[in-house]
């Protein structure tokens, strides 16, 4: 049975559910065409490391990423997110945000986050619009970063409604995300 995190993951990365096409196998006693190997997790981070786009890896850097296996996930979510699958790219922004693996790196992360917004959506738009707010991975521009919360709000993103709402202070929507990066600790 496939779980419910699984189904969650697949959708947010736009997974396809259609059959994959025939691999050269032979079946065995119980008519098994394709190796099993397909379907593990351990299948796909192998995967990532080849330099070719597979559609049906989309699906699996989420469970790679909550696995701890965040530069399988990363080099998934990326090489998805290259070839415009708009799902992948905010979790592309997300493993630059938090490094995990490796530093921190605010600009890649606003990058995901611009060409995610370039696609007019509203999810980009806010997060991208974050960005800009702040002054977090990109030059400060709260003129823009207005206008792109405004877009997402206008396509119904509540949060980006809450933000306005708020004066478009970011800790009204994210109170614990600036307080590592932006401020300084008080004795």
């Amino acid at each position: 049975m496939i779980g419910k995190s699984f189904l969650i993951a697949a959708l947010l990365t736009g997974a396809s559910f259609a059959a994959p096409a025939r691999a050269e196998s032979s079946g065995d006693d119980a008519g098994t065409l394709n190796p099993p190997s397909e379907l593990s997790i351990e299948y796909w981070a192998e995967r990532s490391k080849e330099a070719r786009f597979d559609p049906g890896m989309c699906m699996y850097g989420y469970p790679l990423a909550k696995m701890g296996w965040h530069d399988a996930a990363r080099r998934i979510f990326e090489r998805c997110a290259e070839h415009s699958n708009v799902y992948a790219m905010p979790w592309a922004a997300w493993t630059e945000e938090n490094g995990y693996d490796r530093p921190s790196d605010p600009a890649k992360a606003a990058d995901w986050d611009k060409r995610l917004a370039d696609t007019g959506s509203s999810i980009g738009q806010l997060n991208y619009g974050l960005d800009l707010l702040r002054g977090h991975g990109v030059a400060q521009d709260r003129a823009l970063g207005k206008a792109l919360v405004d877009k997402s709000a206008a396509a119904g993103d509540k949060t980006a409604r809450e933000l306005a709402q708020h004066d478009y202070d970011p800790e009204s929507v994210t109170p614990t995300a600036d307080l590592a990066h932006y401020r300084k600790p008080q004795f």
